[in-house]
């Protein structure tokens, strides 16, 4: 699942819809799945996403790090962090189904 903290926003206006409601849903989002899951693997992309690993219980989940993919910060750690490695050989330890990210 991929999940937006604001999941609307004008035209050309980056965060135009902050603090109009979206981050109290998705918080609730997060949370929830953090509380009734156990072994979720969470990809916090940019220092926004990554102010939400307040709200997932790391003794339960696994939470990788690194900046934004956008095409303006993504040199500054984004490529050349592996995630989608580093989740496929996780689950194959876990010995559960490999993502095709390709699709």
């Amino acid at each position: 699942m991929v999940l937006n903290a604001i999941l609307t926003v004008e035209a050309n206006k980056p965060a135009s819809h902050q603090k109009k409601g979206w981050e109290e849903f998705t918080n609730a989002v997060i949370q929830k799945i953090s509380n009734e899951n156990i072994g979720i693997i969470f990809l916090l992309w940019g220092n926004f996403a990554q102010q939400k690993s307040t709200l997932i219980d790391e003794k339960k989940h696994i939470i990788l790090k690194a900046a934004h993919p956008s095409p303006f910060s993504a040199h500054k750690g984004f490529l050349g962090c592996h995630h989608f490695v580093k989740v496929n050989n996780i689950l194959r330890e876990r010995k559960e189904r490999i993502i095709d990210w390709q699709v």
